[in-house]
């Protein structure tokens, strides 16, 4: 029997569209649903390998000596003293009440051991020190209830709270605000651009419908994994950014084929199809070469890292899916209504044949002086890279945090009245043997390090470079001197699980370069046994050894991923080159100048004090090589998916570059403004990485769809000319390119 067509589909595709749109909503609303409460099981930490020297010496800091740095530090001030009768009454019992907290692991309080570095020496303010009990979600869960509960006004004394579980808490605040703000400013403007790009109300909403699918199924996902391994906040919000830009880029390829085909005289089923073989078999290598990029970053065992892979190659295809299935079923469902309500009719110039059209000449343009572009796009690109030679690499710490925070005070307030002590000290642990028993079962109480030996060793390291006091069980030193004889203090530094010293940097930031030099310095003193360092200079001596010995990996199979993909999709050997080549340079261009607005602190009237002690976080480089070669390669396969389909068709190069920027041209631009638009929103939070993600992503694909896609790509392939094309015979297919000139089409296409 033959069904009735209904607005160019018939019947069966009607039904099967509702069916696609009624399971989607579904499976929206239960993926919504799922993800409730999702920000607070994920971590705002992750930044060190789990199995780091400096993690487990500060775990055995913690277990076997109820010691190390401590998660949360609350200070106290009072105008008067603190050892005053009621200053001194209110200290006890804040700190028996913590004690009696079961999250507890131990709590270290002047009012409970006074010693004077426990003080000012004004006493006008007294450190409370503790730790927790559990993995990082249970100490930032914990840390959060016991800021909420003890920081304010307690008698006489005012208390607030640092520490790196109270930055935890207060980043996974700003973070939830800053994602609100973002999508607050972010949405209007991109619903606007829509609206001019795709024509109409009712188009311009298509996008947002992928988008918001493609977010849902990628925030049940992150919601599932939660449960079985550690993700990290800011998973959620990139990936939540880039989600929105992919399902634009995606949404608008299809959208803008499927028009094309239907002004081509194409039926709209006809039309459909069509726009599947072509534009979807594009959106299907775009997504494959974004999806492995962000694989990447599992081969790096920090779980920041591996988060933004697991959420990032997820929204990748939920993006790629949603605009493959739920979108076809939409257009098929509003049938000619697709261009309804067009707001900016009136701005609109009329359509164009393709030849005069401006990226047609543009393209043109550029290929009658091909080296003159080449070297002047070149030139810039390196001027932009140029600040990459200063870089300094760091990890961030409580500057990440706005000045105005309370967590930023009170933590500069501790810098400036306590010094390094206890917030910057390096720990030196010298583990008790478990080889005391058959089996490994180690002695109940194993043989300590013997004081002279033990002397020896604190005299070397007090000798070392940044070094200004070693504390250990045997006394104080300095300059390999033993300055003070051991007191009653001094038996915190040994126990059954052995003896442990803590290093005093001298003036030294222990998340920059020095704190790294410091840790590396400390780890070649030769030891009386094996030997832990821990502190925060050598989490980040640790981090950038594993992000070194992976990085080179993670570029080798990243590179030869997107090359194997490229290759198969244009069978062309100089084409991926030049795209890879040419990404490198965007690349490098978009570094240069994130460390010279975050690092160096240009433009710091625009965005404020966002360098974050004058470096650049260790994480951010493998982050960005992932992201933004998955998102230059994604412009990348829409323009060369036009300039194979025309070359294939028997246009010569110059024609088929044209031909391919000028069909592509407004594309990409528009979904890189978009995509810009959402990830620049994030520079409105107030954490200094989110602002640096934000900023980094939307120059890098500016940069992309300007320079290097409507300059360098027509300059670099006419200078290449045939040798575009260029396969070895056992590579060639059926459809090879062939080089015979044809007439420039003329079919109508909507100008820029």
């Amino acid at each position: 029997m033959r069904h009735k067509p209904v607005d160019g589909f018939d019947r069966r595709s009607l039904r099967r569209a509702r069916l696609v749109v009624a399971l989607t909503c579904l499976l929206g609303v239960l993926a919504c649903w799922y993800a409730l409460g999702l920000a607070r099981l994920l971590s705002p930490g992750g930044w060190t390998p789990s199995s780091a020297d400096s993690v487990r010496a500060e775990a055995l800091l913690a277990s076997e000596f109820h010691a190390g740095p401590p998660q949360l530090i609350l200070l106290a001030t009072t105008p008067d003293s603190v050892d005053a009768p009621q200053a001194s009454a209110a200290g006890r019992d804040l700190t028996r009440r913590l004690s009696e907290d079961h999250r507890v692991a131990w709590v270290n309080a002047y009012w409970q051991h006074p010693l004077p570095s426990l003080r000012t020496e004004d006493r006008h303010s007294a450190l409370v020190l503790v730790r927790f009990r559990g993995d990082e979600r249970a100490t930032r869960d914990a840390a959060g209830d016991i800021i909420d509960r003890f920081t304010g006004t307690r008698g006489p004394l005012r208390v607030s709270a640092s520490g790196a579980a109270a930055v935890m808490d207060e980043t996974e605040k700003l973070s939830e605000e800053g994602m609100r703000f973002a999508e607050f400013v972010a949405v209007p403007l991109v619903l606007l651009i829509l609206l001019w790009v795709l024509g109409s109300v009712t188009a311009a909403l298509l996008p947002v419908v992928v988008g918001v699918v493609a977010v849902a199924a990628t925030t049940a996902v992150l919601r599932l994994l939660s449960t079985v391994t550690e993700v990290s906040l800011f998973a959620l919000n990139i990936t939540t950014a880039l989600g929105f830009g992919l399902a634009v880029d995606f949404s608008l390829l299809l959208v803008s084929r499927y028009r094309e085909e239907l002004a081509g005289g194409a039926g709209a089923d006809q039309a459909l199809r069509r726009t599947l073989r072509g534009a979807g078999r594009t959106v299907v290598f775009s997504a494959a070469t974004i999806a492995t990029s962000l694989c990447a970053l599992l081969l790096f065992p920090l779980p920041l890292l591996r988060s933004l892979a697991y959420g990032g190659a997820t929204v990748v295809c939920a993006s790629a899916a949603g605009a493959l299935t739920v979108l076809p079923a939409l257009l098929i469902l509003l049938g000619d209504r697709l261009d309804r309500w067009d707001v900016f009719a009136g701005l609109r110039r009329p359509h164009h044949a393709v030849s005069s059209g401006a990226w047609f000449r543009l393209a043109r343009a550029v290929m009658r002086r091909p080296a003159l572009v080449t070297v002047g796009a070149l030139a810039l690109l390196v001027l932009l890279a140029a600040p990459v030679t200063h870089v300094r690499f760091g990890m961030y710490d409580d500057r990440i945090l706005p000045q105005s925070s309370p967590v930023a005070e009170t933590s500069q307030r501790l810098r400036a009245d306590f010094g390094s002590e206890w917030v910057d000290a390096a720990s030196v642990v010298l583990p008790a043997p478990a080889a005391g028993r058959p089996g490994g079962v180690p002695d109940p109480v194993p043989d300590p390090v013997p004081d002279p030996v033990l002397d020896a060793y604190a005299r070397r390291l007090a000798l070392a470079p940044g070094v200004r006091r070693v504390d250990a069980r045997t006394g104080t030193y300095r300059d390999g001197r033993r300055s003070a004889a051991p007191d009653a203090s001094s038996a915190r530094f040994a126990g059954p699980g052995g003896t442990w010293l803590s290093v005093i940097p001298e003036g030294t930031d222990p998340l920059s370069p020095e704190g790294s030099r410091l840790a590396a310095g400390l780890r070649a003193v030769p030891a009386p046994g094996p030997v832990l360092v821990g502190g925060p200079g050598a989490r980040l001596a640790d981090t950038e050894h594993v992000l070194a010995g992976r990085l080179p990996l993670v570029v080798g199979v990243t590179v030869l991923a997107a090359f194997a993909l490229l290759l198969a999709f244009t069978r062309s050997v100089l084409i991926p080159v030049k795209a890879l080549l040419l990404n490198a340079l965007g690349l490098a261009a978009t570094s240069g100048v994130l460390v010279a607005v975050f690092q160096q602190g240009h433009l710091a009237p625009l965005l404020g004090d966002v360098t974050a002690g004058g470096i650049t976080d260790v994480v951010v480089p493998g982050l960005m090589f992932c992201v933004t070669f998955g998102l230059s390669m994604d412009y990348e396969v829409f323009l060369l998916s036009r300039i194979v389909e025309e070359h294939r068709h028997g246009s010569d190069t110059e024609t088929a570059v044209a031909i391919g920027l000028q069909r592509t041209g407004r594309l990409f631009t528009s979904a890189a403004l978009v995509f810009a638009t959402v990830t620049a929103a994030l520079a409105l939070s107030s954490l200094v990485l989110l602002k640096l993600i934000g900023v980094g992503l939307a120059l890098a694909v500016l940069l992309d769809c300007t320079v290097i896609r409507a300059l360098l790509v027509p300059a670099v392939m006419r200078l290449a000319g045939r040798a575009n094309w260029w396969m070895p015979r056992f590579g060639r297919g059926k459809d090879r390119p062939v080089s015979s000139g044809t007439p420039v089409p003329t079919a109508p296409m909507e100008g820029p």
